[in-house]
């Protein structure tokens, strides 16, 4: 009996306490979840609006859940015989990049109210599908082990694959999701096969502990490892869009609703940076001689191309405007790529630039969507030429407009653009990437034409005959949908009067030490 008792004594325990507060904003995101899809069981169909206010309610609550947490010094599920292992740390850089995604999935949830009744898409399903998919996003900031990791980004893309094809007996829709699904369950695959490379090479999946054993690995086994790091980083370059992984985004935003295509411009792609994040600066930054320059390459072509696709809307042609807008994220996608390269010269301080411009950009982009949302109500082509004399028809809307795509440019009075370009060019230079820095600099010219062209449209006198159907079917806008666009407006104006709010995460580390 004594010796066992010394025995239990030196035998560390297998049992862990689970730090509630900290894994509140994910667990009240999916508890929100499940109640919804019960709740749609007995709720009368009349009533299902109700459900839109309860998700609402939901992603409001797992936002303020932050607060508590604002020390940035929590972690839980950490291995016994390694502490420092954990496979959730709610650090800065989680609590930041938490914030993007539940604001912006709470956002969303306001643009949807109207969205879900008017396209008569079943409520239980839609919000069901939404708040799962803003779990996963906010789990994936804190995961640390790559099982979580890829457990957390299917998490917040299954979802997604439902709601793109939501419109039942649209072609358009069911092509987008077909186009989604395919692409990244491809890109996935591919992310698994990296993950069990590298967990042959190192026998981890912890991020600190493989980035201690890639330090040092066998030379038989070195090939194995440089494949695993390039093959986990395609599913990543996928959620980001980065091109070549790119092909996907114009048609699968086309076919979404509006409220899903700006959710997949911004909460889409902060998973994407996330994990990419994750995964160079702390799990791979042995082999940042393989990442860098990769990264620093498809960041020029994603730009470019990007930048490209976007200058070649016609004004004319149907979903124009979301074409643009889906184009454009493809080359902000570029700039948000950047400091993520220069990590791999200078040290992981950089990725601070990428976090202050995924601000930003949540803000502006999801704001813009918002209007197009307000548009679509009466002009449902989504052409750019639907927005011509938009300021005679809803001011604060085109003005608001304006403001978001001048941000967009990096032009005043959108200072908070301009600043966040700047951070990032910076980073480029002082990592000595003077040729992307270059490009960079090329491609924000190339944007400042299709998005002044843009904004120049919303001032412009409309034609006879649009002046007078604009006139006959004018409709008041839906408050919920008023209330983003005045949020964002606000978040936006707010910001370019003091962008140090956003911009003091460009400097210091985000990362638990």
């Amino acid at each position: 009996m004594t010796a066992l008792t010394v025995l239990a004594a030196e035998t560390p325990s297998l049992v862990q306490s689970v730090d509630w507060l900290a894994i509140a904003p994910v667990v009240i995101t999916a508890a929100v979840g499940l109640l919804v899809l019960v709740a749609d069981l007995f709720v009368p169909e009349h009533r299902k609006p109700v459900l839109g206010w309860i998700s609402v309610a939901g992603l409001a609550a797992a936002t303020a859940s932050l607060l508590p947490l604002r020390a940035g010094d929590r972690t839980t599920f950490c291995l016994t015989g390694d502490p420092a292992a954990c496979s959730y740390v709610a650090d800065h850089f989680t609590l930041v990049i938490q914030f993007l995604v539940l604001a912006g999935a709470l956002l969303t949830a306001l643009l949807s109210v109207t969205a879900v009744r008017d396209l008569r898409m079943p409520a239980g399903e839609y919000w069901f599908l939404l708040l799962s998919s803003a779990a996963g996003a906010a789990l994936l900031p804190a995961s640390r082990d790559l099982a979580t990791l890829i457990v957390a980004l299917e998490v917040a893309s299954l979802p997604a694959f439902a709601l793109v094809g939501m419109r039942r007996g649209d072609r358009l829709s069911s092509e987008a999701a077909l186009k989604f699904f395919l692409s990244s369950v491809t890109a996935t695959a591919v992310s698994l096969m990296g993950v069990s490379f590298v967990y042959a090479a190192t026998g981890s999946l912890h991020l600190t502990q493989v980035a201690d054993r890639l330090e040092d690995v066998p030379g038989q086994l070195d090939t194995l490892a440089m494949a695993g790091v390039a093959l986990t980083l395609v599913g990543f370059a996928f959620k980001t869009a980065a091109v070549p992984f790119h092909f996907w985004v114009p048609d699968t935003y086309v076919g979404a609703p509006l409220p899903i295509a700006g959710y997949l411009s911004v909460i889409g792609k902060a998973v994407g940076f996330t994990g990419l994040i994750l995964v160079t600066v702390i799990a791979f930054p042995a082999y940042s001689d393989i990442w860098g320059p990769a990264l620093a390459v498809l960041a020029a072509l994603t730009m470019t191309v990007g930048n490209a696709g976007a200058l070649r809307q016609s004004a004319d042609r149907p979903n124009s405007a979301v074409r643009l807008l889906a184009w454009s994220s493809v080359g902000q996608a570029g700039y948000l790529l950047v400091p993520i390269a220069a990590a791999a010269y200078s040290g992981r301080d950089q990725i601070g630039s990428t976090v202050a411009y995924a601000l930003m950009y949540a803000a502006v982009n999801l704001g813009a969507f918002a209007v197009a949302a307000l548009v679509a109500r009466t002009k449902p082509l989504h052409r750019i030429s639907d927005y011509r004399g938009l300021y005679a028809e809803r001011p604060m809307a085109a003005l608001s407009l304006a403001f978001f795509l001048l941000c967009l440019a990096g032009l005043p009075p959108g200072i908070i653009g301009l600043f966040a370009k700047v951070t990032v060019f910076r980073s480029a230079v002082d990592a000595g990437l003077g040729w992307l820095a270059v490009v960079m600099a090329v491609n924000v010219v190339i944007a400042l034409y299709y998005y002044l062209r843009w904004t120049a449209l919303l001032f412009r006198g409309p034609e006879g005959a649009e002046a007078a159907e604009g006139t006959r079917i004018r409709t008041k806008a839906p408050w919920p949908v008023t209330a983003a666009i005045v949020v964002t407006a606000i978040t936006a104006i707010v910001l370019s009067g003091a962008p140090q709010l956003v911009l003091r995460f460009a400097s210091g580390n985000l990362f638990a030490q």
